[in-house]
């Protein structure tokens, strides 16, 4: 598939504008698009999705390609999601897009793989099946062609109601008319929450487990919208999480909005929070290690 050709199919639909939703407001019979430029949300993303199915009894299968099923179920594990449990029962899979979805058969084999899946998840007694699959596969040459009828394909399989996919796509691997193309081609679109998003800062919800997500630099003059986000997360979840492994600074306002943020949870709750060495430092001078219900831990780069 030429970009010449893809231009043209996206002019074709060019009318049809998918619907901007939540990961956690997905349910069976959707069909959605996730761009992305960030591995670790698109990991917290992804791990929110197969949480929900594995919630809802719903049969969840996972093709992988940037990371192997190996450390995409440690990464699901580091998110909150009992992957081992769910896979040794036969509710989650974890597969290799190379070995489980590509073959000889192009787009039809890969609708046909999709099927199966679903028939087989019907026939086990499960409720519904979500799908999610990297789509990096579409980048290499004798695989791109076929991206065009695959997800045109695809659309035929969700009438029956039971069947939910999000389909993952790097924004640091397809261009611009490509990442059109799939967008226009989907029902909808997924991302995460953005409280704030701009070149040097974002602020965002975070799905699994559930709390706030903070990367770039943070100081005074955001700390509304960081407080905003804090105040969500303590109306939402029962234990906060904030998540500051991408934060490179921040500042002692910031630092003690998150510590009062921790100080005005009830008793039963507790506010986990992961960050570098730096944000560490600060919350230490702010006094978190007095707030019983404040639990820091150091940032691992998993991903």
């Amino acid at each position: 598939m030429t970009r010449s050709d893809l231009s043209t199919r996206l002019a074709d639909i060019g009318d049809r504008m998918a619907l901007a939703t939540t990961v956690d407001l997905l349910a069976a019979g959707d069909h959605a698009c996730m761009t992305f430029t960030d591995q670790h949300e698109r990991l917290d993303l992804v791990a929110a999705f197969v949480r929900d199915g594995l919630r809802r009894k719903e049969r969840v299968v996972c093709y992988t390609d940037a990371v192997t099923p190996a450390q995409l179920a440690q990464e699901l594990a580091h998110r909150s999601v009992r992957a081992k449990a769910a896979t040794a029962r036969g509710q989650l899979r974890l597969l290799a897009v190379e070995d489980a979805l590509l073959g000889d058969d192009g787009a039809d084999g890969m609708v046909n793989v999709l099927s199966t899946e679903a028939k087989t998840a019907e026939r086990d007694g499960y409720p519904g099946i979500r799908v999610t699959a990297d789509m990096c596969w579409a980048t290499r040459p004798t695989a791109a062609e076929e991206l065009t009828a695959f997800e045109t394909a695809a659309a035929e399989l969700f009438a029956a109601g039971k069947l939910c996919v999000i389909c993952q796509y790097d924004r640091a691997v397809f261009d611009a008319v490509t990442l059109a193309f799939a967008t226009a081609t989907h029902q909808k679109t997924v991302a995460a929450l953005a409280y704030h998003d701009s070149a040097t800062l974002r602020i965002c919800r975070q799905y699994s487990p559930p709390g706030i997500r903070v990367a770039g630099h943070l100081d005074y003059r955001h700390q509304d919208v960081l407080e905003q986000a804090l105040g969500e997360s303590r109306r939402l979840d029962r234990h906060m999480h904030v998540n500051l492994s991408a934060l490179e600074y921040i500042d002692a306002a910031c630092t003690a909005s998150i510590v009062q943020a921790a100080i005005r949870l009830p008793s039963s709750r507790r506010m986990t929070l992961t960050c570098q060495p730096l944000a560490e430092r600060m919350l230490a001078l702010a006094g978190a290690g007095a707030v019983p219900s404040l639990r820091v831990t150091r940032a691992h780069d998993h991903a």
